[in-house]
């Protein structure tokens, strides 16, 4: 008999570095629709991730709280939704070593991540916990039953595995325990792209900051940063099949159209035959007037560091009462005993 699980929605974010205009449009625009959808929606700062690779101890703790503050300063409601940093709830790194035990080898290597941080280097080089990375990230959805995760291409793969190993621990122990999870890809600026090369994701990680619109970025930065944007010489066309083969056009139009919440043919709409020298300018008073009030908000909650952390460990208690029960059960499952201290 099929369990029936109730819709709970959770994703993430890794505070390694400043939040970009790909993690807004990509993730946080699309989290704050989520929350007002009527389902339950936990948000979390995925810093146990960030540490696969080395971080300052000092700037992780701040790029956290400011991960935080765009949270909020988007329009996440800690209230309506839970938000808190993963570190707080033990649970996540509990199940991540039952997946681990879970989880095959073969699958970690094949994820295309995990190929492309490693190519051209030594992987043998590289933390076991790069290596895992999918298996916590299968742990962290499924230790609250998540039954939807809004995530952007580049993370379908792993949610797929999350869903394998789900499949496999309900298989290996004959239980219905851990939903299959949905992935939730939707918006028209999912995968935003960098603004000097629109065949790669707009990254924090890039050399040039010119590459990228940073929610910490002023209004005259932003403007300046889409005026400089790489772009073509031909004027937009009428559909979109008159993109193909232009990825700085197409991108720059999937920006426009996922800020101002129109579809890229609408905007191509009102703006074919014209060139980048009337769209640019447009795009970049979008985007500062959607953008100025989010930094503006983010600038004065940072101001107040201990609120924050206030914000966060209450989030972090909220969602350890959802996780503790799971886990618990996944323990006893597995053949754990824990003490009814």
């Amino acid at each position: 008999m099929s369990t029936s699980f109730t819709p709970r929605i959770f994703s993430g974010i890794q505070p390694s570095g400043g939040l970009t205009l790909g993690n807004y449009l990509g993730a946080l625009k699309r989290f704050v629709q989520k929350q007002d959808e009527g389902i339950e929606t936990i948000y979390c700062l995925v810093d146990l991730h960030a540490i696969t690779v080395w971080q300052d101890p000092e700037r992780l703790r701040h790029q956290t709280r400011e991960a935080a503050a765009g949270f909020i300063a988007a329009g996440i409601d800690p209230k309506r939704s839970i938000l808190f940093n993963q570190s707080q709830v033990p649970g996540h790194a509990q199940l991540a070593w039952i997946f681990n035990c879970v989880a095959r080898m073969g699958w970690m290597g094949r994820m295309t991540q995990w190929k492309d941080k490693t190519a051209g280097k030594n992987a043998e080089a590289e933390s076991l916990g790069l290596f895992a990375y999918p298996s916590l990230m299968a742990a962290d959805i499924l230790l609250y039953h998540a039954t939807h995760v809004p995530v952007g291409e580049d993370q379908k793969q792993h949610l797929e595995l999350t869903r394998d190993i789900a499949i496999k621990f309900n298989h290996d122990y004959k239980v219905d325990f851990f939903p299959i999870t949905e992935p939730v890809i939707e918006g028209a600026a999912t995968r935003v792209m960098s603004l000097r090369d629109g065949s790669k994701k707009m990254s924090k990680s890039d050399p040039s900051d010119q590459s990228r619109i940073n929610l910490t970025d002023d209004a005259d930065t932003i403007a300046q940063k889409f005026r400089k944007a790489r772009t073509d010489a031909e004027p937009l066309p009428e559909t979109l099949a008159g993109l193909k083969d232009r990825p700085e056009a197409r991108n720059l139009v999937n920006i426009y159209a996922a800020l101002a919440d129109m579809s890229p043919e609408a905007v191509l709409a009102d703006y074919a035959g014209k060139g980048f020298g009337a769209f640019k300018p447009a795009l970049a008073d979008l985007a500062v007037a959607k953008l100025s009030p989010i930094t503006a908000e983010m600038s004065r909650l940072m101001a107040d560091p201990a609120e924050i952390d206030r914000t966060l460990g209450e989030g972090a208690d909220r969602a350890d009462a959802i996780a503790q029960p799971i886990l618990a059960r996944a323990m006893e499952i597995t053949g754990m005993i824990r003490s009814r201290r």
